[in-house]
């Protein structure tokens, strides 16, 4: 019985640890996927009391961040930020990226942090967990916000996204520019176009992506590529050809990490490869518990296989 549900990363939800009744089906009833309604989003908005946040992990290169949404449309299966959403009472599986906090006051927040005039600039990082341009942002511009407070404060900031809206601000970010104050990231996972609607469904194509370089490059923002999360058996044999293309496109470095299936996200991926490619399942799991001495999760400093080159 096919229940793959086109459009979504994850197929099933993952146990909430912090719901007062326990799901006993993770797994939707197949009128739910024959319906399309699990392939409709729904977006909450909430009033955080507070916008940046600290970044206390030394392998992720940044100290400070800012998401203006929780939870991501973008879908990616692997994306270790599906392990926040417990908190807010959903499911890290389809709920996180069909359920989406939209953070209104985020503006308002920021504006307010930068006025602290016992705040010390260094850069804020937008996406350091959920992506800043994922599709809501075209209607509601709470990245573009964010972006005019940085710039009426001269405040440094960097971009790491996976969507081709971010071109849409390059009035904003080539002013920034000018004065050293922005870098972007696009992230590339792979060059087939097949794999990534599977593997980020709600992502820009991957030409999109390399477009974007380019349009920035020539615009004369910083702009790099960070090709991630390397995963051994399915996109590990592109890494050097997304790096030259990236190279030619005008991406000034490259980064890369190695996927890690740390909480739900093993759950959640385990599932989407038994449904997606299930003669690869065991070797791919395989091959990631060998980049991480055993397991295919490690979140100890140090030896998450974070690297920039």
């Amino acid at each position: 019985m096919d229940t793959h549900i086109r459009g979504r990363g994850a197929q099933l939800n993952t146990p909430d640890p912090y719901a007062q009744l326990i799901r006993t089906q993770l797994r939707p009833l197949k009128e739910d996927v024959d319906d399309g309604s699990l392939r409709n989003s729904q977006f909450i908005t909430v009033y955080p009391k507070t916008i940046v946040n600290e970044v206390k992990s030394p392998d992720v290169g940044m100290d400070f961040s800012i998401n203006p949404y929780q939870g991501c449309e973008h879908g990616c299966v692997y994306c270790y930020a599906r392990n926040t959403h417990p908190y807010w009472g959903y499911s890290a599986g389809l709920e996180f990226e069909s359920k989406i906090m939209v953070k209104l006051n985020a503006p308002d927040l920021l504006h307010h942090h930068l006025s602290n005039p016992k705040w010390k600039a260094t850069p804020i990082v937008l996406s350091g967990n959920t992506d800043c341009y994922q599709p809501i942002e075209a209607k509601v511009k709470l990245t573009r916000s964010l972006l005019k407070v940085f710039h009426d404060f001269r405040h440094p900031t960097g971009i790491i996204t996976k969507n081709a809206l971010v071109q849409r601000d390059v009035d904003i970010l080539a002013d920034l520019s000018r004065d050293n104050l922005v870098k972007v990231i696009i992230s590339i996972t792979t060059l087939d176009d097949d794999l990534r609607q599977k593997l980020e469904p709600r992502t820009s194509t991957i030409k999109r992506r390399f477009q974007t370089l380019a349009f920035l490059a020539k615009e004369g923002i910083p702009v790099s590529v960070m090709v991630a999360p390397i995963i051994p058996g399915i996109n590990d044999h592109e890494v050097m050809e997304i790096v030259r293309i990236s190279a030619l496109m005008g991406a000034q470095s490259a980064g890369y990490t190695v996927v890690r299936l740390n909480g739900d996200v093993e759950t959640i991926f385990s599932d989407w490869l038994s449904i997606v490619m299930p003669e690869r399942r065991d070797k791919v799991l395989n091959k990631i518990a060998s980049c991480h001495g055993g397991k295919t999760g490690d979140s100890r400093f140090g030896t998450r296989d974070a690297r920039r080159r």
